[in-house]
């Protein structure tokens, strides 16, 4: 069942690199560079309100209110997912064959994955909670720390594929 699933992923990946997308992404001496500035900005945009919105949550700059700087901070990690995954989507495009069958882009896939669960449970669960006075949960703190984590390794999967 795994094999199959590969054999279909691996075909996927090579008809979107043969496509006349992947040759565009492939040949232009523009699109590619510039996409990978989109996939850079979407980076910082994400990480970058991650950061701030967990070094809040572990109890870094209290006296800005909670409530407010997570409503502002989730609106830019969101564009900047968003940018990310078309971004990437395009960029992976370029060269989907040998990118699809590189275990270090899988486990960025699942890092995102895990990183996106983790923010749509705090969204849930905990962005509910937030009040100004109130004293936050410890599993609060958990999930910053685990989101800190996340992002960071996602970023040092990203810069690692271009040398794998």
């Amino acid at each position: 069942m795994a094999q199959r699933a590969a054999a279909v992923a691996a075909a996927l990946a090579a008809a979107l690199e043969d496509s006349a997308f992947g040759v565009l992404m492939r040949e232009s001496a523009w699109l590619y560079p510039g996409v990978n500035l989109l996939h850079l900005l979407g980076l910082v945009l994400l990480l970058g309100a991650m950061l701030f919105l967990d070094l809040r949550l572990l109890g870094v700059a209290r006296w800005l209110p909670l409530a407010p700087l997570y409503r502002w901070l989730s609106g830019f990690a969101a564009a900047g997912l968003l940018i990310q995954l078309v971004s990437g989507f395009a960029l992976f495009a370029a060269d989907a064959g040998p990118l699809a069958a590189n275990p270090l882009l899988r486990l960025k896939l699942a890092l995102v994955l895990l990183g996106a669960g983790n923010a749509l449970l705090f969204r849930l669960w905990q962005a509910p909670r937030l009040r100004r006075d109130a004293a936050l949960p410890a599993t609060l703190r958990l999930q910053a720390v685990l989101s800190l984590g996340l992002w960071l390794a996602v970023m040092a999967a990203g810069r690692l594929l271009a040398y794998w």
